[in-house]
């Protein structure tokens, strides 16, 4: 007996949803960021390779094996391999958590070195450093927010309290190493009225009736 065969329906295409439109904000948002990435060094990301019984392979993530180490080594301020490779093997062990190196954990070290821009090997070992002290501050911030009593507070409290204060002599560092140790004085301008006159220098308040101190440069 024949067979009555159902007709099937063709399926209704679903619509293309329109494409999103960002707002002007977003807009100029996009452009800065475009503009900032632009500035920076390029660079290539790190790539780990576990192997078996063995320590891991870090490599740059780039298709040339000779550019990509090249990139590395200009956005790291230094023209030595030997500095570079042993940079970069002090970060994976600084920012892996286990046994095995963690390549978003190395990746986001060399980002903050990196985002320093440093000039000379100097500025990137204090980059690394830098970036092993935030990683160990943010391990005892969760630490401090797990704990179980007294005592493992005030641990954790310690601990986190000395490697923020250890973070911002960094950065205080850094800033004397750029600026070679010299403060900069910003002059400005002084507009003095007809009749007034302007003190330039040192000025002292003497009692019994407030003068000028010793020596002082006027102008009129």
């Amino acid at each position: 007996m024949a067979t009555k065969t159902a007709k099937t329906r063709p399926a209704k295409a679903k619509p293309v949803p329109a494409p999103y439109e960002p707002t002007p904000d977003e807009t100029r948002a996009i452009q800065s960021f475009a503009q900032r990435r632009a500035a920076k060094h390029p660079a290539p990301r790190l790539k780990v390779a576990h192997k078996e019984g063995g320590p891991a392979r870090i490599t740059p993530n780039h298709p040339d094996p000779d550019v990509g180490p090249l990139l590395l080594m200009q956005a790291l301020g230094t023209a030595s391999v030997d500095f570079s490779h042993g940079l970069l093997g002090q970060l994976a062990n600084a920012a892996s958590k286990g046994p095995k190196a963690d390549e978003d954990a190395n990746n986001f070290a060399l980002a903050v070195v990196m985002g320093l821009e440093p000039r000379d090997e100097i500025e990137a070992m204090l980059g690394a450093q830098m970036a092993a002290v935030h990683l160990a501050t943010m391990t005892f911030a969760r630490r401090l927010n797990h704990v179980d009593n007294l005592a493992q507070q005030d641990s954790a409290e310690r601990a986190f309290n000395k490697l923020a204060r250890t973070f911002t002599a960094q950065m205080e560092a850094l800033k004397r190493y750029r600026t070679g140790g010299e403060q900069k004085v910003t002059v400005q301008h002084v507009h003095v009225n007809e009749g007034g006159q302007a003190v330039v220098g040192h000025v002292s308040h003497v009692p019994g009736g407030g003068g000028l101190g010793k020596n002082p440069e006027t102008t009129s």
